[in-house]
This record gives C-alpha cells, structure tokens and sequence, in this order.
C-alpha cells in the first residue's frame, strides 16, 4: 500500500485495533478459518524473525487455508465414496495385461471424463484389477473436485427393489444420481431379483440424461446381461446409454491374487511331475487319444473301454477261461460214464 494512501479512502479505521488472543479467535471461527486459527501465531513469529513483508506473511496464511481445505475435502469425500479398498492409478501393473495401457485410460483420469459424462465397462475373470481401476478413477475424479459413489449391482438392486415396493423409489434413487461419478462394482456376479434390470434402467437413463458418468465391472460379457438382468430388452437399453460416450475394455492376464502360483503356465513333462510328487514314472506310457483303439463289449448294462494292450491281455485270460471250463467238463464226463 502506498505511503499517500489514506486509510479513510479504503474504508479502514484510523488507529489500528488492539485485540486479544480471545477476540482473534473469536474472529478466525466467525469466518470459519480453523486451520489458520492454529497456525497463524507460529506463523507471525516466523513473520517477525524473517522480516517478511504484510503481503508475504498474507499469502501463507491464506495457501495453508486453501491447502488444508483442500485436503480435508479430499478425505471426507474418499470415505463418502464407500470404496471396498483404496488404490491409486499409479499402483496398477499394466505389465500383466496385453492390450490396456495407461495411455488409454489417459482421458478418464482428468476432469473431461465428469464434464462430457464419459463411461466404462471393465470386463474380465476374477483377479485382472477391475475393481481396481474403477476405485482408481473414481478417486481421481474426487482429487478433480468431483463427488463419487461406489457400490456393489447387488447392494444397488436390493435397496431399490425394497424402496419401489415400498412406494418411495424416487426418493432412494437420488442415492445413485445426485453423484458426479458413480461406480457400480461386480455386475453378474451374484444372482439379482426379478426387477433388476428396471430399477438399474431407472439409474442409469437417469444418469445418461444429465450426462453423469458410470463405470461398471463384470464378469460376464455384455451377451449375456440380458440374462443376469433377467430382461433382454431392458438390458439392451442399458447398454445402449453407458457405451454411446462409453468404453468396453477387456481385462485379461493373470489374476492379481494368484499370480504368484503361476496357474497359466504350461504343466511341467511327465518325468518332472512324477519327480516332484515323488511319485515314480510309469513303465509304459499312458495311452492317448490317437493311439487307443475303442473296443465294447456289451455284459448286461456294463460297457467297458479297452486300450491294445488291453485287448490282448483280455483275449489270453478269455482263452485260458475257456480252456479250464472245457478241462472241467472232460473230466465230469470222464466220472459219470465210470458210473
């Protein structure tokens, strides 16, 4: 402020103001400043000891505020949001899948993906990161000043259903509305009520009108919603609305939680196998698809399957059989003409 600037032609009083520690407080509360109500004296002493200027010793004050307030809304709209777990995009090994690429998610993760109300299916087995994916965006459309919702299709559907016999659907739709982002986990993984596929239509025409974004994950491939929905046309509208500003992204690779097993890989050969189960290899070889020879042989209701070494092992016993019955009646012969 210049040194000719009158305090009278800014509205200030003439004598500065002599207040209390207990008036200061007073006022920090009445203009809801309660991060710089704790920190401003720390900073006045810092102030005083540097020498910084009114403006400087302002403009920290005033940043802290900001920051805290920012980070407070952070924390209080992240337990809002319900997520099952917390994960970031940063923590996602994209070296597991074969064609999803951060690059790709790149225009979900700013504020574009809430203001043209984009959407997301994540598709794949249990265990390829959907969940993950879905709370990582979410959470970045909170750190963009976005509010969201996550929540399970069955959760979403049984509470509905109950309000729409209760008279009060409306009401309980806003729950999944009135969100920014809303996030709907474990499409098709659990069986849903008759009225499934109307209470989501309900959510999500709502949501497509007002152009706010959804992302869902699934198990099961779009083909098959009609049947998890329990109505083909219902679900085919659905569809309809979350892909035409959506995306249908397919997650594929290991599972996350069982990775370290490495169950995908090949079976290591039969020598290895017997040596590790400790079990000893065989003389001969089990026979194969190609190299067993089908024989029946029809005995009342028994059918039986035999391989070649098989057959001829069965012709040698049968002929001994016959052999040693036929030996068996010779001599019964032989004893009833002595008598």
């Amino acid at each position: 402020m210049s040194k000719n600037t009158s305090p009278h032609k800014l509205g200030l009083n003439s004598t500065m103001p002599e207040l209390s520690e207990g008036q200061l407080e007073s006022l920090f509360r009445r203009l809801n400043l309660a991060h710089t109500r704790r920190i401003y004296q720390d900073v006045a002493d810092r102030a005083e000891k540097e020498n910084w200027s009114y403006r400087d010793f302002l403009a920290l004050l005033l940043a802290e505020e900001v920051a805290h307030r920012k980070q407070t809304r952070l924390q209080r709209f992240t337990r809002k949001a319900h997520f099952p777990f917390f994960k970031t995009i940063d923590e996602f090994d994209f070296s597991l899948q074969t064609t999803l690429r951060l690059s790709l998610l790149g225009s979900y993760l700013g504020p574009d993906f809430v203001t043209e109300g984009r959407s997301l299916i994540f598709y794949g087995k249990a265990g390829r990161g959907k969940t993950h994916l879905a709370v990582a965006i979410g959470y970045r459309a909170i750190q963009n000043g976005f509010e969201t919702l996550c929540t399970t299709a069955a959760k979403l559907v049984e509470e509905l259903s109950n309000a729409s016999k209760k008279g009060c659907l409306q009401e309980s739709l806003l729950t999944y509305t009135h969100p920014h982002v809303l996030v709907v986990d474990e499409v098709g993984y659990l069986a849903y009520g008759p009225d499934a596929a109307n209470v989501l239509f309900h959510v999500v025409n709502d949501r497509h009108l007002r152009k706010r974004p959804m992302i869902f994950t699934t198990n099961k491939p779009l083909s098959e919603w009609g049947k998890v929905l329990h109505d083909e046309d219902l679900a085919a509208a659905i569809l309809d609305r979350i892909l035409e500003r959506g995306r249908f992204i397919h997650l594929d690779g290991p599972s996350w939680r069982t990775r370290h097993l490495n169950l995908l890989e090949p079976l290591p050969p039969a020598a290895e196998r017997a040596r590790i189960s400790g079990i000893g290899v065989p003389e001969f070889s089990e026979p194969t698809i190609f190299r067993r020879t089908r024989i029946e042989i029809h005995c009342s209701t028994l059918q039986v399957h035999l391989t070649p070494p098989e057959i001829e092992n069965f012709s040698h016993s049968r002929s001994r059989v016959i052999s040693e019955r036929q030996h068996r009646l010779e001599v019964f012969g032989q004893l009833t003409a002595k008598r």
